[in-house]
């Protein structure tokens, strides 16, 4: 836990008085004695986590083969990617689909 000097807006580091453990400031006189246990917990908010291959609808209309040449699953979708800049090549992405909905769509 980080503690800032009011007085100057330095960080507080701990030390130990006379009588107890202090704030104190390295740059000015200020002092602030630590009368009670000190504790604070901070979580910090997570950030949603984006589906890089553009998720579900990005694979609706790709280019598709029976079975996967592969692994052999039922069928295989494929996607060109542009992840770099216009002079370098595609990057190629595949994948296997593991099961069929029980209205036969894949």
């Amino acid at each position: 836990m980080l503690l800032f000097c009011p007085t100057c807006g330095n960080v507080l580091i701990v030390e130990e008085g006379q009588k107890c453990m202090r704030f104190a400031c390295n740059t000015c006189p200020y002092v602030h004695n630590i009368t009670r246990k000190v504790n604070s917990r901070k979580y910090p908010k997570l950030k949603e986590v984006d589906d890089v291959l553009g998720g579900a609808a990005a694979w609706e209309n790709v280019d598709s083969t029976p079975t996967c040449p592969k692994c052999g699953h039922l069928r295989a979708y494929f996607m060109q990617i542009q992840t770099r800049s216009a002079d370098e090549p595609r990057l190629s992405t595949n994948a296997a689909v593991l099961r069929v909905d029980t209205d036969g769509e894949t």
